[in-house]
């Protein structure tokens, strides 16, 4: 039988750089990887912390990001990241300065987490179902 371990969602980015800077010093996301090789602008990164991954490209000018929630308001969120404490991470984040798009809460569809917009405005979503 298959084992399907973890997703790594792909986000085209406006500026890497800023992107990279985002995940690392406000979410604790390490760089996994950057490239193409030294000497050459780097457009790609994957970011990850404990056993999630995000990879971010940058594209061009001319190709934009575009978060779900710009093209419909029922598709919130770019990436649900399941949390087995979302509460501690909550406050690790809240006292670390991060901006929330939604505050630590119970919600109607029985899951209980928060949302963070990250620099492109892809909207995370941190938390788990409500026991």
């Amino acid at each position: 039988m298959t084992n399907l371990s973890y997703i790594s969602p792909f986000f085209i980015v406006t500026s890497l750089k800023t992107s990279v800077s985002f995940y690392i010093d406000k979410l604790g996301f390490e760089l996994r990887y950057i490239g193409p090789e030294p000497g050459d602008a780097p457009f790609f990164a994957i970011v990850g912390r404990d056993h999630i991954s995000i990879m971010l490209k940058e594209i061009a000018d001319d190709v934009k990001p575009v978060p779900n929630n710009t093209r419909h308001k029922w598709a919130r969120w770019d990436a649900f990241i399941h949390v087995s404490e979302p509460d501690t991470l909550f406050e690790e984040y809240r006292s670390g300065g991060v901006s929330f798009r939604q505050s630590i809460q119970d919600d109607e569809d029985g899951l209980r987490g928060f949302e963070i917009a990250d620099a492109d405005g892809y909207v995370l979503f941190f938390g788990r179902p409500k026991p």
